[in-house]
């Protein structure tokens, strides 16, 4: 078995009402994730370049320095030296590549858009997907990373953390596509879109430091930007399973009977 989109309709229904019922359970326990944890688009986008391969802690602490050295915009990066864009990523890991690319990122944006990330997320979804996987390193999910969360395009973005929930679920298996998991996601959550107000209201408030909470983070201006009903369901479902997969669907050793997803487990699980 490589995903439910294969399989028959029954079970594929099964899938879609399993997928929907993790938003529901996951949003009603831990509420808002306020992801992607940001200051502004650009800081995402270059967030979204410098995890790859790295911790999250890593890409931090290169924010942190691109931010007092005042190069954490589209003009700081367009005007920086490469060896000096270079050290001051370097936490990040691979910096080399990585100034090489947020470089190469602020030249298709200078050239084809003319700075203007406004101008470049007006684009048809389809459209700027294709041209932003033609930039040297954005793969699937660094593309779609910059769609939903920066973007507001209701893309859904598939890591590894999804992947191994669903597989554990039975839902997928190693052999699916990225492409397959996300159009599975994106049309089982589909009916889930019209219920995030309601679902929201009814969730308990979440504190950092406070206890379960998934992957919460404080709010920031990227995480609080006004989405599209649906943009914004993507953007939550994928921080809960975030949230899901670091504190109970560990690598090894997963946590099963305290997850909050135990109850969608096969009975084989």
């Amino acid at each position: 078995m490589k995903i439910g989109l294969g399989r028959p309709r029954d079970m594929k229904e099964t899938f879609h009402r399993a997928i929907g019922g993790y938003y529901q359970t996951l949003f009603s326990l831990w509420g808002r994730q306020h992801w992607w944890p940001a200051g502004s688009r650009f800081e995402m986008i270059v967030g979204a370049y410098l995890t790859q391969n790295t911790a999250w802690t890593n890409v931090e602490k290169a924010l942190a320095n691109l931010r007092r050295a005042r190069r954490l915009t589209i003009d700081g990066i367009r005007r920086s030296p490469l060896q000096q864009l270079e050290q001051l990523i370097r936490p990040s890991g691979y910096f080399r590549q990585k100034a090489e690319r947020l470089q190469s990122f602020v030249k298709f944006l200078d050239a084809r858009y003319h700075g203007s990330l406004t101008r470049m997320f007006e684009q048809p979804t389809a459209q700027l997907r294709d041209e932003l996987l033609g930039l040297n390193g954005v793969g699937p999910e660094t593309a779609d990373s910059i769609l939903l969360f920066a973007g507001n395009h209701p893309v859904f973005v598939v890591d590894a953390y999804t992947r191994r929930i669903l597989e554990r679920h039975g839902i997928t298996s190693p052999g699916a596509s990225y492409a397959e998991i996300r159009e599975l996601m994106e049309d089982a959550l589909a009916g889930v879109d019209e219920d995030i107000s309601s679902c929201e209201t009814s969730s308990r408030a979440v504190k950092v430091g406070g206890g379960p909470q998934g992957s919460c983070h404080l709010p920031s201006r990227v995480s609080t930007m006004k989405r599209t009903a649906r943009a914004q369901v993507f953007n939550e479902t994928h921080a809960l399973l975030v949230g899901v997969a670091k504190t109970y669907c560990l690598k090894s050793q997963p946590r099963c009977e305290q997850c909050p997803l135990q109850k969608f487990l096969p009975p084989a699980q």
